[in-house]
């Protein structure tokens, strides 16, 4: 007897239909399962065997055949375990082949026949629906995830003995009981306020958060590079539903939701050390998982030690940054991670940290330093919108009062700029919803400036030798000071500003900058 059921691999975050057939007959005890899976999925012979003891079914008298179609799509891991013993109690007749249509099952089974939870439940859903199945079986400790996607009937258990009843009829399984998403407040332990000083710093962290610009600062150790970096998340605006379905989705399938957890309702900031692999920085493996970019996605990136990372690592991050979008391709699989966090990079001005420090603490030679910043390549530089240089902090100002404002003040002018970004794109004006984002099209209708700051611009392209792509980056960062502004139009000053901020564009060596600060 022959019987089929359904399920789903993902490859990146793209859900693929598998169809489990599993034909059953009288024979010497024997368990063959085809269709291309790996290793780590031909074991489930030996959980689904056991499982199915458990619930009083013996395959010791069946020839048991199980392909996985389609047969050119690699599967691995042990979320087909349940539509295989599914599959297979059909085929021996011990539950309706007719109750499987339709419905997509996931989950791993242990030897005792408890359902385990699995890694993307919720893409690997999403995918479903839009591919018309509105029907699905998941562990129960994926509850919340499963609740998390509109439109799909999906019903949780936590023993394959649950799920036989609920076919046969005997017993109901729970639903998934969906939540309403409300986003979490930015970090409460961590404040704005508590930075003294850097007065520069905070408004282009500011600019930074406001536009959506990537950003990075140079100075000496304790100058507050990583402090800075840390409290960006608490000027960005909160999370919206299909952001939230985005993040959680990455970091499902990247195995990093806690158990019975839902959508994600904080910003993603992720910080990985110097020593990161480029795989581990912009995704890779087998199976394909996203990397610390895609991780970030919708939130930050922080690159601590930024000339300390290896340079082959630092340059994979050129094309996420530029198009928004990772593609990892391998010899059987391809798979595309959004990417587009907010990049926030911490540098050095020397290999000691100190050039250009008053005290002449700084013994790197100029030869020693331009090689320690050729590791920053200009290409990557120039994918970079914002440099800001922090000087050394003035020890005496720590045991005063704080002296700026909280981030709860920063982030309502956040807020308003990126509702006006919002706002051009429900006009039409724009294609996308921040100003980092913007294309030529959209630089040509809403970034232009007056005749002043045209004029500004121009300078500074021919003094500083600005790229192209630079040319464009700080007509971006022009037109959200602007907006900050509450301006209509790209001014002289909103231009000047930009253009102040393309510290590395006038100062190759970084020795002037962190001095003239």
């Amino acid at each position: 007897m022959q019987a089929t059921a359904l399920s789903l691999a993902l490859v990146g975050l793209d859900a693929h239909p598998i169809r489990v057939e599993v034909d059953s007959g009288r024979g010497p005890a024997a368990f063959n399962l085809v269709g291309l899976a790996e290793a780590s999925l031909k074991e489930s012979r030996v959980r689904v065997r056991a499982a199915l003891q458990q619930l009083g079914v013996d395959l010791a008298e069946y020839v048991i055949t199980v392909n996985l179609a389609p047969a050119e799509l690699r599967k691995s891991g042990g979320a087909l375990d349940v539509a295989i013993a599914l599959a297979t109690l059909a085929a021996l007749g011990k539950v309706p082949a007719a109750r499987l249509a339709d419905v997509a099952v996931l989950g791993e089974l242990s030897l005792s026949g408890a359902i385990r939870p699995v890694r993307g439940v919720l893409p690997a859903l999403s995918g479903a629906l839009r591919q018309g199945i509105r029907s699905a079986i998941v562990p129960r400790a994926n509850a919340s995830e499963a609740a998390s996607i509109a439109g799909i009937d999906a019903r949780v258990a936590e023993h394959l003995g649950e799920v036989v009843a609920h076919l046969k009829g005997t017993a109901e399984l729970a639903c998934a009981a969906p939540r309403a998403f409300q986003p979490s407040a930015p970090l409460a332990h961590v404040d704005l306020a508590e930075i003294r000083g850097q007065h520069a710093a905070r408004r282009v962290l500011e600019i930074s958060a406001a536009g959506g610009h990537n950003l990075v600062m140079i100075g000496p150790p304790g100058g507050g590079k990583t402090m800075l970096a840390r409290r960006l998340p608490t000027i960005l605006p909160a999370l919206s539903v299909d952001e939230a379905i985005d993040v959680t989705g990455l970091h499902s399938v990247a195995g990093l939701l806690a158990a019975d957890q839902g959508l994600l309702t904080t910003r993603p900031f992720r910080a990985p050390h110097h020593s990161v692999s480029s795989a581990g920085l912009v995704g890779g493996g087998d199976p394909v998982r996203p990397g610390e970019v895609s991780l970030a996605h919708e939130g930050c990136l922080f690159l601590d030690e930024l000339l300390e990372f290896k340079r082959p690592v630092l340059e994979a991050l050129r094309q996420p940054l530029e198009d928004g979008t990772v593609t990892i391709v391998r010899a059987r699989a391809r798979a595309t991670f959004p990417a587009r966090p907010l990049l926030v990079a911490a540098v050095n001005p020397c290999p000691c940290g100190f050039a250009g420090d008053p005290r002449g603490r700084c013994f790197c030679t100029l030869d020693r330093i331009r090689g320690y910043r050729s590791r920053l390549s200009g290409p990557l530089l120039d994918r970079i919108d914002l440099h800001v240089a922090l000087p050394p902090v003035d020890v005496t100002s720590l045991g005063r009062g704080s002296d700026g404002e909280r981030s709860e003040a920063v982030r309502e002018r956040v807020v308003r700029a990126r509702s006006v970004q919002a706002g051009r794109v429900a006009e039409g004006l724009v294609t996308k919803s921040t100003n980092a984002a913007l294309g030529p099209r959209d630089l040509e209708r809403v970034c232009q400036p007056d005749q002043a700051g045209q004029a500004l611009l121009v300078q500074a392209v021919e003094r500083l030798g600005l790229s192209a792509r630079a040319y464009g980056k700080v007509l971006r960062v022009a037109r959200t000071i602007a907006d900050l502004d509450g301006s209509d139009a790209v001014r002289a000053v909103h231009v000047a500003e930009a253009v102040h901020a393309r510290l590395l564009d006038r100062d190759t060596a970084l020795t002037p900058a962190v001095s003239a600060a």
